[in-house]
Parts: C-alpha cells; sequence; structure tokens
C-alpha cells in the first residue's frame, strides 16, 4: 500500500506517477477531501458574517495542467467525491491560480492537479477551501491523509447512496477579465514584452489576459511568445524560473526582440519571474517592493491603513519601503499557507515571498503571478524609465539567493552555526529569533547584515539566505555560515 506521509506534506500533495501514487491513491484522497473538507462546509459561512445560501447539495471544482498523467488521475479523483455525494465542477486545463479564481467566485472549495515546476514524471495536487482559502497539514490536510490512508489499508466506505455528479464549465474568460478589472492597463505607453510560459499553463493564460483571446480589449503590448505550446514533457527547459538556467531563454529573447521587459512563468503558472530590458534578473523581492507600494498608495486612497506581509528571507528592502510608505509590514515564515493565513487574519492588501508567490486581498488572499504581472506592466507603462531603472531602486541591498548543503547531521550542523554566532558571537551583538529555522541579524550595527538558516521538511538539507548592505559583507557571512554548515559535508 501507499504510505501517504511520503507524497502529501505541509502543503499539498506532490510525487511521482506512479511509483509513488496512482488513480487508487487519488480516488482514495478525493473521498477523504469530500468528508474532511467539502461536506462540513456545505453551509459555509463568509467572512462578513453574512450567512450563505447553501446550494442544493455540497459540490467542489476541479483543475489541472498539461501532465499527460492529469486526465486519468482527475477522474479517479472525481469518482471519490462522487461516491461521497458531492458534485464535481470540472474546468479543465487552468493555471493554479485560475482554480483560485474559480474556488473564489464560486465560492466552492477546490482541487488543483499540478506538479507546479516539478519534473514531467511528478503530479500533485494543491487543495482550497471554498473562497480560496488554503488547506495545509493543519487546516485539514492531515485528517485528509489519515482518512485517505485508511481508505486504501481498510477499504472505502459504501457510496453514498444519492452519489454526486460530474459537470464541466468554462472559466479562462472570465478569469482573464476578473484579473484585468483589478489592473487597468489600457493606458499606459505602448510595451513589448517576452513571455516564457515554459510550456506551462501559462502558455493558454497569457493570451487570454495579455491579448485578445478570451475577447477582451486590446491592450498596448506586443507580446512575444516563448514555449506556449502546452506540453507536460517540458521539451524545452523545465518549468522553474528560480534556477537561473531556465532563464537563459528568456533572457537571450528580450535582448534580442529589444523588448522592455520578459516574464516567465512555472508549470501551473502561479509564479511570475521578471526580467529587464537588459535581460537581467528582476529579484522577486524587488517586485514585491514595487507591487506592495502600489497597493498601499491605493489603499491609503481609500482612507484605510494597509497591512502587508512578507516572508522572512525577503529582502530588508520591503519592509523599509513599505513601512516608511506607511504600511503596517507582517512578517511570517516561508510558505503559502501560513503566508495566505496571514493575509486573512491581518485583512492584507498584498503579500509578497522570496519564491515570487504574490498574493492579493482582491484575489481571495490568494497567489497569482499573472496579476502580479499586470502590476509590473502598469508601473513600467505608466512612467517613461527602463525597467532596470525602477528595478535599482528597490534593490539597495546584495543578497546571496537560497543556497542548499546536503548535511549528514542537520541538528549538529545547526548547533555548529549557533555557537558561532549565537553562544560566543565575536562580531557584536545579534538578534537571533526562530520564527523559522534561524535568524540572525546584525543589521541594526555596523556592518550590516543578516542570515537565515532553515531545514527542510523533507531532506537532509540546510537552506542558507544571506543579506547584506554591500557585497563584500554578504560574500563573507555567506562563506563563514557555509564552512559552518560544511564542516563534514559537501555541496549539495
Amino acid at each position: 500500500m501507499s504510505d501517504l506521509t511520503q507524497i502529501i506534506k505541509a502543503y499539498d500533495v506532490r510525487g511521482v506517477v506512479p511509483d509513488q501514487w496512482d488513480a487508487e491513491v487519488a480516488r482514495a484522497i478525493g473521498a477523504a477531501f469530500a468528508r474532511v473538507v467539502v461536506i462540513p462546509e456545505w453551509a459555509h459561512v463568509p467572512a462578513d458574517g453574512e450567512p450563505a445560501e447553501p446550494a442544493d447539495r455540497p459540490g467542489i471544482v476541479v483543475g489541472q495542467d498539461m501532465r499527460e498523467s492529469g486526465d486519468t488521475l482527475v477522474e479517479a479523483f472525481a469518482d471519490g467525491v462522487v461516491s461521497a455525494g458531492v458534485d464535481v465542477v470540472r474546468i479543465g486545463l487552468c493555471s493554479t491560480d485560475g482554480l483560485y479564481h474559480a474556488a473564489g467566485v464560486l465560492e466552492r472549495p477546490g482541487a488543483m492537479f499540478t506538479a507546479s515546476h516539478n519534473p514531467a514524471q511528478y503530479n500533485g495536487i494543491k487543495m482550497c477551501r471554498a473562497g480560496a482559502r488554503p488547506v495545509g497539514l493543519a487546516s485539514g490536510l492531515a485528517e485528509v491523509r489519515r482518512l485517505a490512508q485508511e481508505y486504501l489499508d481498510s477499504g472505502f466506505p459504501a457510496p453514498s447512496p444519492t452519489p454526486g455528479t460530474v459537470g464541466h464549465r468554462e472559466m479562462l474568460a472570465e478569469y482573464a477579465a476578473y484579473l484585468r478589472a483589478l489592473v487597468d492597463i489600457r493606458g499606459i505607453r505602448p510595451l513589448k514584452v517576452v513571455v516564457d510560459a515554459g510550456n506551462g499553463m501559462a502558455g493558454l493564460t497569457a493570451p487570454a489576459v495579455l491579448g485578445d483571446a478570451a475577447g477582451l480589449d486590446p491592450l498596448p503590448l506586443d507580446v512575444v511568445p516563448l514555449y506556449w505550446e502546452l506540453d507536460g514533457s517540458f521539451p524545452n527547459h523545465e518549468a522553474n524560473p528560480l534556477e537561473p538556467k531556465n532563464l537563459e531563454d528568456l533572457r537571450a529573447a528580450v535582448v534580442e526582440h529589444d523588448a522592455d521587459l520578459g516574464l516567465a512563468f512555472d508549470g501551473d503558472a502561479d509564479r511570475c519571474f521578471v526580467v529587464d530590458e537588459h535581460g537581467d534578473p528582476v529579484s522577486p523581492s524587488a517586485v514585491t517592493a514595487l507591487v506592495g507600494l502600489r497597493e498601499v498608495e491605493r489603499e491609503k486612497a481609500e482612507g484605510r491603513t494597509p497591512t502587508v506581509i512578507h516572508n522572512l528571507i525577503t529582502s530588508r528592502a520591503v519592509p523599509d519601503f513599505l513601512g516608511a510608505a506607511g504600511a503596517r509590514v507582517v512578517r511570517t515564515r516561508v510558505g503559502h499557507s501560513f503566508i495566505k493565513a496571514e493575509m486573512a487574519d491581518n485583512d492584507a492588501v498584498f503579500g509578497g515571498e522570496h519564491s515570487a508567490h504574490y498574493y492579493f486581498r482582491d484575489f481571495f488572499f490568494a497567489d497569482t503571478g499573472m496579476l502580479a504581472a499586470l502590476h509590473v506592466l502598469a508601473a513600467l507603462g505608466e512612467q517613461p524609465h527602463a525597467l532596470s531603472d525602477l528595478a535599482e531602486m528597490y534593490e539597495p541591498y546584495v543578497s546571496s539567493g537560497e543556497i542548499n548543503s546536503t548535511v549528514d547531521d542537520v541538528v549538529a550542523a545547526r548547533e555548529r552555526v549557533v555557537d558561532a554566532y549565537v553562544t560566543n558571537p565575536g562580531g557584536g551583538e545579534v538578534e537571533v529569533d526562530e520564527l523559522d529555522g534561524l535568524t540572525v541579524s546584525h543589521w541594526d550595527s555596523h556592518p550590516q547584515w543578516w542570515f537565515n538558516l532553515r531545514a527542510s521538511n523533507t531532506e537532509p538539507l540546510l537552506r542558507l539566505n544571506v543579506e547584506a548592505a554591500d557585497e563584500d559583507i554578504m560574500i563573507k557571512v555567506r562563506d563563514d555560515v557555509l564552512s559552518l554548515v560544511r564542516a563534514t559535508t559537501d555541496e549539495n
């Protein structure tokens, strides 16, 4: 029998098909999801306190990306759901934020079949409650895992005497119109933009939102497509823009076409990476600051005090800029379920992560790379300067990026760092917190630097992020910490 602890982790389902999971596992997860999340929420009460009018019967919305295993897994999952007496609305091929949009506007729980940026042999499920509210281990996923494992080990329960039905609905045009209504870029100066879909779902969403595929008004954009053909085998490069090698084609295309900027999306198109007119990457922290300032100013113009969320390994520039603009800035753990919860709890207008996930209150507190892209296009097109000039304003510090180290003993490696920087610090007083891993900060003194060291949830890895006021300091701190972490190990 499958061990579901190997594929159902903190935020979602993710594993190799069929080695780690298959149709039978998908059916068990569907049956468990229906009973744990969907049926108890049938009479869901919205956040404003007004009771929702329950539908005639409970239902969910299901979408999928272009992976070859998607159809088989979705059909089995739907079979498990309807066996519990719950209806399924299949919206077909979509991005993950397209699924969140459907779960939000239809006010139904949702399931998105995707493995995001993982290689072709993987697939997974991202689940949410009605209104696109997150489902993580602490908010229902652990119980889904437990019940699905019980079904696999001991047999499925008897089906409902009134099984659900499976229907279909096209949502792409509604999704595109929804985003366009949030950021109107029809009046900006003309821009040329290269969009690298990586053979992922942005090949479907980009022509709908940025072009005319959804029948919307034309935009002042000259869009150059790169790898828009949907292909779950990823024949050109992995759909993971976080890896620099996967941005090489986009960077070259921006220069070749003399474009104003480039956009790269991951496989399920919920993350957006940006490169400037020279093909140089713009850090997600800079994008967080740029987009966050736009949302902060809009919130203030409407007479509200804005709150913005950022995770603890974004640049210090994010709280610096947004705090100076009058925002209440809340720092949170890494991971979308944590930041979504903080977004909702704080009624935050915007949130950003180092991994290029961007969250919006106006998008059900969920993440959407395409809406972030519209904000970047608006910010660039509403003024005359090049993107490199804008980005420079929001990147005053130097960061290492995330560096992974494989270690034989995670606890011992971490203790070496604690001993050197916390127990017996040689470089002056530091601030220490353990909100997520170990964060050591020397930012209030000179030289200015901080680092975060976090353990992987699934592998014997330690992840290091360093930032400093200049490159020499960053390199010194980075190399010193890595030497402690890797005292008996090799680089991953």
